[in-house]
């Protein structure tokens, strides 16, 4: 098997094509440490990043960027302190109520990526609230993924299928295709460019599957700094690459005598 043919169905891009990336995930790192360099409470840091992230979704779409997934809460951030969760849960809830009105308006589809089990009752009727709200739009699609984390999104995705066959309503056996189709990310545009701010390199468990033949960019920009300029300089990196899929160009044969 190539490498070119151990891409996930439904998530390689057709071709390198002359626009942007249709499709960005940001990887929002570097709160805390924009909060303590200025002496203040990490919970000012997050709020800080709740409004870098209203910048970075309005520049997306005049960037040509059609989808734009943010990790927002991963599984294993509930074993960080009581009061820093509960402050992350109260952005969740004031985002909701300030901005709600204004995505749906512009025409922006929310949707939230990860395990709705163990959220707050309230916090999990938000979310559904929000995307029931934007469920008819379609100029933009955000993807907030929220109580998420990428092995647990495939265990979830296999143990999905894996419930279907034992109760009989399909025999179809467990392919790329099929896990693929019971991710999270079910449905939205195969994954261009994977940003992570703060100057750390790593996915942090962060939409492994899509990630297969992503590009990566990092960013020395602590999230509360983000913005258009940032984005823009991070797009315009993805340009500069030479994306394959696994394969190589072949010189032109060149015709003899």
């Amino acid at each position: 098997m190539t490498a070119d043919s151990a891409a996930p169905s439904g998530q390689r891009p057709q071709g390198r094509g002359p626009d942007g990336p249709r499709h960005v995930a940001i990887i929002m790192d570097g709160n805390g440490r924009w909060a303590k360099a200025r002496g203040l409470p990490r919970a000012l840091g997050h709020r800080e990043g709740v409004q870098a992230l209203k910048r970075t979704i309005q520049a997306a779409p005049d960037l040509g960027i059609n989808c734009l997934t943010v990790f927002g809460f991963s599984t294993e951030n509930w074993s960080r302190p009581e009061d820093e969760v509960s402050d992350l849960m109260g952005l969740v809830r004031t985002y909701v109520a300030s901005d709600l009105a204004r995505l749906a308006k512009a025409g922006v589809r929310l949707r939230i990526l990860g395990r709705r089990e163990g959220l707050p009752g309230d916090i999990a009727a938000i979310i559904e609230r929000a995307e029931a709200q934007t469920a008819h739009n379609d100029r933009f699609l955000l993807q907030v993924a929220f109580n998420y984390g990428g092995r647990a999104d495939l265990v979830d995705s296999a143990r999905r299928h894996m419930e279907r066959v034992l109760a009989g309503e399909t025999a179809e056996p467990i392919t790329e295709a099929v896990l693929t189709s019971g991710l999270a990310t079910a449905g939205s545009p195969p994954l261009d460019l994977i940003v992570r701010t703060s100057g750390e390199q790593r996915l942090s468990n962060f939409l492994l599957w899509e990630a297969a033949y992503a590009e990566l960019v990092f960013q020395d920009i602590l999230w509360p700094d983000y913005g258009p300029k940032a984005l823009a300089e991070a797009i315009a990196a993805f340009g500069q690459r030479d994306r394959r899929y696994g394969g190589r160009e072949v010189a032109p044969v060149r015709a003899t005598a």
